[in-house]
């Protein structure tokens, strides 16, 4: 894919974990970078897959790694799957996630016998054949599968880490449904945060270090994809990868000089 100007992108959106920041240390040049992008009054969204906490202790982490971003500019999937399921009324949940992430989803009635939704984000380590096989059981009953994203690996301070995509392909193969996905790749999740700046896909870029979920998934959503050769970047990935990035930079910090 031939090399485009970021000249021409009005607005940016953000993945965060890999991107700005890898578990509590800052990419190099993340902060200064940020600064510069809204000192020249270009608008931002920043868009995670991070299921692990709540939008406001995601909020709390990038304040105190000194990164200047407004709570409201940052779109995580729980915040945009309780939307989801607002608009259908109150649905019986039954939640495969974080006790620090379930907070988002407070209001809906719990049920773990007979939900209507299932909706899974990180687990942890307490994935299991015992927790499969229910939930297994409980969609083959009737509950919907709801994947606050499909991810299939992210980057920790000890590399790289299997993601929930596994589990929610396997509950999909395994049962022939189709899990709604909230997250990054969904087009819908890209498209949220463009009209929030009031933006077109096609004057948007998305910089991300996952060439399927951040790059492909906005391209498929008529956005630019920038690929940052940090976080989970591997360059044997890249290389295999169907999805060609429109540009390929060394990091966040490489911005400065190419708006």
């Amino acid at each position: 894919m031939s090399r485009f100007n970021l000249k021409s992108i009005d607005g940016l959106l953000f993945d965060l974990d890999g991107v700005l920041f890898v578990g509590d240390d800052l990419v190099d040049g993340a902060v200064e970078t940020i600064d510069y992008i809204k000192g020249k009054g270009v608008p931002c969204r920043f868009l995670t897959n991070t299921t692990t906490r709540s939008l406001d202790a995601l909020y709390q982490k990038t304040s105190r790694l000194g990164l200047n971003i407004e709570k409201e500019e940052i779109f995580t999937p729980p915040k945009i799957a309780a939307r989801y399921l607002r608009k259908r009324g109150s649905p019986r949940l039954l939640l495969v996630l974080q006790e620090s992430t379930k907070q988002e989803f407070a209001g809906f009635p719990q049920d773990d016998v007979n939900p209507e939704v299932i909706v899974i984000g990180h687990y942890s380590d307490w994935w299991n054949y015992s927790l499969l096989n229910r939930l297994f059981h409980l969609i083959m009953n009737g509950a919907e599968l709801l994947a606050l994203h499909k991810g299939r690996y992210w980057e920790t301070e000890k590399g790289l880490t299997l993601d929930i995509g596994a589990f929610v392909t396997g509950l999909e193969y395994s049962t022939g449904t189709t899990a709604k996905v909230i997250g990054k790749p969904a087009e819908e999740f890209f498209r949220l945060a463009v009209e929030d700046m009031g933006l077109t896909p096609d004057k948007v870029a998305m910089i991300g270090d996952d060439i399927a979920s951040d790059v492909g998934g906005a391209q498929l959503a008529g956005l630019k994809g920038v690929l940052v050769k940090t976080g989970k970047y591997r360059k044997e990935v890249a290389e295999r990868s169907s999805v060609k990035p429109n540009l390929t930079i060394e990091s966040v910090a490489s911005l400065r000089q190419l708006l």
